[in-house]
């Protein structure tokens, strides 16, 4: 399963920490996380920019 999320990056701890908590059985196969930064976004209906758009 693949799960992508785009957030503010003043939500993205807890976030993690949450996701961790959810998944973690501390066997193989657990999973990872990745946070990669996102360079811009646009929402095309209203055409805002940045954390607004998201």
């Amino acid at each position: 399963m693949k799960v992508e999320v785009v957030m503010a990056e003043d939500m993205v701890e807890r976030a993690v920490n949450v996701v961790v908590g959810a998944a973690k059985t501390g066997k193989i196969g657990d999973g990872k996380v990745f946070v990669l930064p996102v360079e811009h976004a646009v929402r095309i209906r209203t055409e805002e920019i940045g954390e607004k758009a998201v």
